[in-house]
Formats: structure tokens, sequence, C-alpha cells
């Protein structure tokens, strides 16, 4: 995919035009489709939209931290005495209270196109519908991906969408004319983590504790089909696997029998794992690189060096 220079500003004076263009439509009696409530993100986010809208349009000067991810350890989110009796008044004097900004408009605003369901028929619909607006307001401009999804399975594993429902948001980011950014946020399965693999090489991203997973696509509920229907049905399916297999393994650079290989049964990755196995480029420790350092690694337990790693991090507690 194309890439192009990452912008440390968040809103320059076109993004800030694509702001009013979000919110002259935002203001139009378009439905919104519906997010997730217990998505810990967008609660997260729609709390900091309602305290404190100000802290989202202040930039930051990491170009490696992504859009609104600052609000998990912002120091400035931290409410002091006068914040808390200011936030208590409603309406007072010298203060006006804004409603917070409905989230796909705040999202938008920041170029982000965030996946927190599986991709169902009308989550894959918004999706390419975000990406082909930030494509045509500003073709230039990096787009952020976040990703917290079971892809085209449930939590349980139940199918509910067709694999082609990943393929095609996998189809759009590669027209897409700027940089693309993925990040991985919770759960990355199945297609999900296709689309995390598919980012501009470099700006693939992964949170600590978020967890990757590749697995062959299910054969959905055969219901009353015929045997030459479930015969048809089933080709597709393997038809399906062997695209998979072939795009992950372009993105991951692995030979496509290793990508094979570790389809045959749900392969998990952490974070470590999936730099590793190529899914991502960096991982976002938020300053607990040197915690990290202590633990032991895969290679570790492997090679059984774990213990005296752990020997030696008890032995400087003291």
């Amino acid at each position: 995919m194309p890439t192009s220079s990452t912008s440390s500003s968040c809103f320059t004076p076109r993004r800030l035009k694509t702001l009013r263009t979000i919110n002259a439509i935002s203001k139009s009696k378009i439905p919104m489709p519906p997010f997730n409530p217990n998505d810990p993100f967008l609660s997260k986010l729609a709390s900091v939209a309602a305290s404190s809208p100000d802290t989202l349009l202040k930039p930051s000067s990491n170009p490696d931290n992504l859009p609104f991810l600052d609000i998990y350890d912002s120091p400035q989110l931290m409410a002091n005495s006068a914040v808390a009796r200011a936030s208590a008044r409603y309406g007072g004097r010298g203060r006006v209270r804004r409603p917070p900004p409905d989230l796909p408009s705040l999202l938008l605003s920041g170029r982000i196109v965030y996946i927190g369901m599986p991709l169902v028929s009308a989550v894959t619909e918004l999706v390419l519908a975000q990406l082909m607006f930030l494509n045509s307001v500003e073709p230039e401009e990096p787009i952020y991906l976040y990703i917290n999804s079971t892809g085209t399975t449930r939590a349980d594993g139940e199918t509910v969408a067709f694999e082609t429902e990943g393929f095609a948001i996998y189809d759009a980011l590669g027209h897409m004319k700027c940089q693309i950014n993925t990040l991985g946020l919770g759960n990355a399965i199945g297609q999900a983590c296709l689309l995390l693999a598919a980012g501009t090489p470099g700006r693939r991203f992964m949170m600590p504790h978020a967890k990757a997973m590749i697995q062959q696509p299910r054969v959905p509920s055969s219901g009353l089909r015929s045997a030459s229907d479930l015969y048809i049905h089933a080709k597709e399916v393997v038809t399906n696997r062997d695209t998979l297999v072939k795009l992950l393994a372009k993105h991951t650079r692995n030979s496509e029998e290793t990508v094979a290989t570790k389809m045959r049964r749900p392969f998990y990755m952490d974070a470590p794992l999936a730099k590793e196995f190529g899914v991502i480029d960096k991982i976002l420790w938020r300053g607990q690189e040197s915690l990290m350092a202590e633990v032991p690694t895969r290679e570790d337990w492997e090679n059984g060096t774990a213990g005296a790693k752990l020997g030696a991090k008890s032995g400087n507690r003291f």
C-alpha cells in the first residue's frame, strides 16, 4: 500500500475543514449505526468527550502516539479539585456545558475508523463508507484503523457473516491512496487479524495485552440445504480459506505452508508473538518496556532459562 508522511498534528487546517464537513453531516437527520455500549474504548472516549472535550483537540508530540490513545495515560485527564468543582456545575456562570459529540463524528474528526463488532454486513457498510469519505476529503492524510473484532464469528465461534465481508474491507484498504495505520485493541480474530496485518508496513501496532488469532473459515449452519448445495458451499469455504492463507502469507512474510499449518487449528498470538509472526510491527508498551524486559519470553521457557531470569528479578527487589 502507498505510504505518506505521518502528520504529528491531528488537526491541520484541512482537518478542521473536514471536521466542519462532518459536523454538517451529523446535524442532518442521517441514521447513525449502533455502537457497542460495553466497548471499553468507546466508553472511555465518550467520558473524556463529555468531561474535557478540549483535551481531544491537543495533538501529540510523539508521532507513534495514535489519535485519542493518550486518553488512557495523559496526566491532563487527572481531575483536580478545581476541575471537579467546575464539572459539578451545570450551566453555571462563566461556563457553558456542551453536550458530548456523537462518537462517529468524533472518531471521523481524528480520521479513525473503529471496528468494534463482528464483521456483519451493517458494520462492513459503515466501514466502507467511512473509508471512502476520508479518502475523498483528504486523500494524502493517514487513516487510523482501530480493530477490536472477532471477525466473521462471534466470541463463541458461531459464524455470523460471510468471509467476503472481511475481503471487502481489505480490498478497500488496498485502494486507499494514503497511509493506513492499524491498531489491535482487545481481539483481532480471523478476518480482523487479516485487516490488522494489512496496514502500511511499519505502521501496524498492537496494545500490550491484545490478542490476535488466525483460523480456518467456519461453515455456517446448513439448515435444510440439499447435499448438492452443501457440496457447493464447502468448495466455496475451501476457496476462501486458500485466499486467506495467501493474503496472510503476503503481509506476514511467511510461506503459505507455514500459515496453512498454523491455521489448521485456532492459532492465538499475544502481542510479542504477533510481532514475531509478522502480523504487526510494533507494540505500544507505553512505558512498560523495562517491566516487560524482566518477564521470561517463550524462548526462555523452552530453553529452561526462565527460572534464572525470575530469580534475578526477585533478587533485584532486595
